[in-house]
């Protein structure tokens, strides 16, 4: 299966952001909820909806050209859904440290025309809020796909790359092109994952002389994103969760995510 084209328009580098909601952060970053409850699903939903958002949405929506502002008429569809990435504690072996940590949830935004989007909601220092929108149905999609594959287990990014596992048992399966390239079609064991990613990124983890060299917090920060554009999409600069959508303070994740990506069945 192939995916239509993603791009994320967020403030997670700073000097590339396009579009975000949440006013800056000041602070240290706030800690997400350890897991998903009655209370957390409520309040994203209720971020996602707010009439703020869906006006900003509908600038999103406009903003090549697709659909007229006026006419974009966003809705927010079914519940915010819980999106976990690989755990920085996992890379640096603690005993005990799962594969993955909730980082967002995600609420599904679609326009009059079809268009969809990923509303990003965090807990910040001034509550829940929408912190990113990202186009396309990644987070809903390999949701659905990793619970088809190994119901009951994790499903997580791994930001670096790109890729989305799931994980059971002992067993990470990939879930589209980029997980399979580096885990193998059949997908590997955690133990063999925690190794790899360990090797990867164990020495660029938050603190270390590789972060404190400014690389995008422990990470390179990889081209150089394109700049904002002009017009109703644009709308101002905010620090959201200020980096803890990725592993540790501040891992890798684009802010234009172009390429056409094929969802492993």
């Amino acid at each position: 299966m192939t995916s239509t084209p993603k791009h994320v328009c967020a403030v997670l580098l700073a000097a590339s952001a396009v579009l975000v909601l949440a006013p800056q952060a000041s602070a240290a970053p706030v800690p997400q909820p350890q897991s998903v409850t009655a209370e957390t699903k409520a309040a994203a939903a209720q971020a996602a909806a707010a009439p703020e958002t869906l006006t900003t949405l509908s600038r999103f929506f406009a903003r090549e050209g697709k659909v007229a502002v006026d006419a974009a008429r966003p809705r927010v569809e079914g519940e915010a859904i819980p999106v976990s990435y690989l755990s920085p504690d996992f890379v640096a072996g603690k005993a005990g440290a799962p594969v993955a940590r909730l980082e967002f949830l995600a609420s599904r935004a679609v326009s009059s025309d079809g268009q969809q989007a990923a509303l990003w909601t965090a807990r910040t220092g001034a509550g829940w809020q929408v912190v990113n929108i990202a186009t396309g149905d990644d987070e809903f999609r390999y949701a659905q796909l990793g619970a088809a594959k190994l119901p009951g287990g994790t499903v997580f990014r791994e930001p670096q790359i790109d890729a989305w596992y799931v994980a059971e048992g002992g067993r990470v399966l990939p879930l589209d092109e980029d997980a399979e390239r580096a885990v193998g079609a059949q997908g590997t064991s955690l133990a063999a994952y925690r190794a790899r990613v360990t090797r990867a990124y164990g020495d660029k983890l938050p603190g270390s002389a590789y972060a404190k060299a400014g690389k995008a917090g422990g990470y390179e920060a990889g081209p150089a994103a394109p700049p904002a554009p002009a017009g109703p999409a644009a709308a101002p600069v905010a620090g959201g969760v200020a980096g803890a959508l990725a592993l540790g303070a501040a891992g890798l994740i684009a802010a234009r995510r172009s390429r056409r990506r094929r969802a492993t069945a």
